[in-house]
C-alpha cells in the first residue's frame, strides 16, 4: 500500500485543541480561479484624521471626547455587545433554552497615529499594547461576574473592521465562550491522560520538525498549526507554560511584542498590502484557579488565499461538513519564512 503523501494526497487533520477535523486537498491548488476578487486594501495616509472617532481629541460616535492620548488608549465600547447591568434570568422549555449573558466590552487604540498598524509600529510601542492587554486581563479577571477575558483584533474592511484607526477589543463574559470551553476540555483531558501540557508537547514536536515554524525568539514561537484551516493561519505559542496574561514576565512582554511585529510585517510583505485578519489570544478562565492544563496562545485567521484580491470562502462543504483547505500548512509556512520582515 502506498504511503500517505501529505503534500499531494487528500487527507484530514485533527485539531487536538477542539477535537475537530479539517480536510486538506493539496492538488486543488492547480485549479484556475474565476471567482470573486476583492478590492486591494487601502493604506491610511493620515497620521491624524479629524473625522476619525478614535483619533486623539476627537468626538466619538457615542458623544464622549477622546483625551489627547500619547500612546495606547482604552475605553468602554460606546455600543457594546454585552452590558454589565443586564437582568439575570433563564428560559427553559424543552429544547428551547436561553439565559442572560452579561459582560464588558472595551476598545484599545494601539497608537494615537491613525496610520500605524501593529506591523508598522516600533517593537517598544507594540509592547505598550501588550502591557495594556495584561492590565485589562488582570482588572477584568478579578471580577466575580467575569469567567473569561477575550482579547482580539479585526484588521481590514474584509474582516468587518468599521474604523481603519488601528485598534483591538477586549470582551469579558460571565460564561466561557464556545471555543474556550472546547479548548479547556481538550487541554484538561490531555493533562489528566498524559501528565503534561498539550501545547507544550505540541510545540516540542513542531520545533523538532521545523517545517511549519515561521519565527522564533527566546520566549515565543510563531508557527502554522498542523491543523490550520485558513490559508495563512498562524499561532503564537510561549516556550514555557503561561496560563494567561497575568502570568507573563517582563522579558516575555518584549519578546511577545517582537513576535507580533515579526508576524504582522511578514503578512504585509506576503502580497504587499495591509494584510487583513482576525486575531485573538486564548487564555485560561478567570476566577483565581491555577488551571495547570492551560497554555495561552494567539490565533491569527487571515482570509487571503492566492493574492491580495482572492480570499478563502468558508461555504458549502465547509459550512455543512468540515473546513477544507488547498494550500498545505507546510507550503504556507515556507511562503511566510521566505518573505522575511
Amino acid at each position: 500500500m502506498a504511503k500517505l503523501d501529505l503534500a499531494e494526497s487528500s487527507h484530514r487533520r485533527l485539531n487536538p485543541l477542539t477535537g475537530e477535523w479539517s480536510l486538506v486537498s493539496p492538488h486543488r491548488m492547480k485549479r484556475p480561479w474565476r471567482g470573486k476578487r476583492e478590492a486591494v486594501p487601502a493604506t491610511p495616509s493620515l497620521a491624524y484624521d479629524p473625522g476619525c472617532y478614535l483619533c486623539p481629541g476627537n468626538l466619538r460616535a457615542g458623544g464622549a471626547r477622546n483625551p489627547d492620548y500619547p500612546h495606547t488608549f482604552v475605553f468602554d465600547n460606546d455600543f457594546p455587545a454585552l452590558r454589565s447591568d443586564g437582568p439575570p434570568g433563564r428560559i427553559e422549555d424543552g429544547l428551547i433554552v436561553a439565559e442572560s449573558e452579561s459582560g464588558f466590552c472595551r476598545v484599545l487604540c494601539f497608537s494615537p497615529r491613525h496610520d500605524l498598524t501593529l506591523a508598522q509600529m516600533e517593537v517598544a510601542d507594540v509592547k505598550r499594547v501588550v502591557d495594556a492587554w495584561v492590565e485589562e486581563t488582570i482588572n477584568l479577571g478579578q471580577r466575580d461576574d467575569v469567567a473569561s477575558v477575550q482579547i482580539f483584533e479585526n484588521r481590514g474592511e474584509i474582516m468587518g473592521c468599521s474604523n481603519p484607526h488601528p485598534h483591538g477589543q477586549i470582551w469579558a463574559t460571565r460564561h466561557l465562550p464556545n471555543e474556550l470551553e472546547k479548548e479547556t476540555r481538550s487541554q484538561t483531558d490531555y493533562l489528566l491522560g498524559h501528565g503534561r501540557v498539550l501545547l507544550i508537547d505540541y510545540l516540542e514536536q513542531e520545533l523538532e520538525r521545523g517545517e511549519r515554524i515561521v519565527f522564533t525568539n527566546e520566549h515565543f514561537v510563531v508557527l502554522i498549526p498542523f491543523w490550520a484551516v485558513w490559508p495563512f493561519e498562524t499561532m503564537i505559542l510561549p516556550r514555557r507554560r503561561i496560563g494567561g496574561f497575568d502570568e507573563i514576565g517582563a522579558a516575555e512582554k518584549t519578546a511577545l511584542a517582537s513576535a507580533l511585529s515579526a508576524l504582522t510585517r511578514r503578512y504585509d510583505r506576503l502580497f504587499d498590502v495591509p494584510f487583513p485578519y482576525s486575531m485573538g489570544f486564548h487564555q485560561k478562565p478567570t476566577g483565581g484557579a491555577v488551571h495547570a492544563e492551560w497554555q495561552m496562545h494567539a490565533h491569527f485567521y487571515p482570509p487571503l488565499l492566492r493574492s491580495a484580491t482572492v480570499k478563502k470562502f468558508m461555504v458549502g462543504f465547509e459550512m455543512l461538513g468540515s473546513p477544507q483547505r488547498d494550500l498545505t500548512p507546510e507550503a504556507a509556512a515556507a511562503r511566510l519564512r521566505e518573505v522575511g520582515t
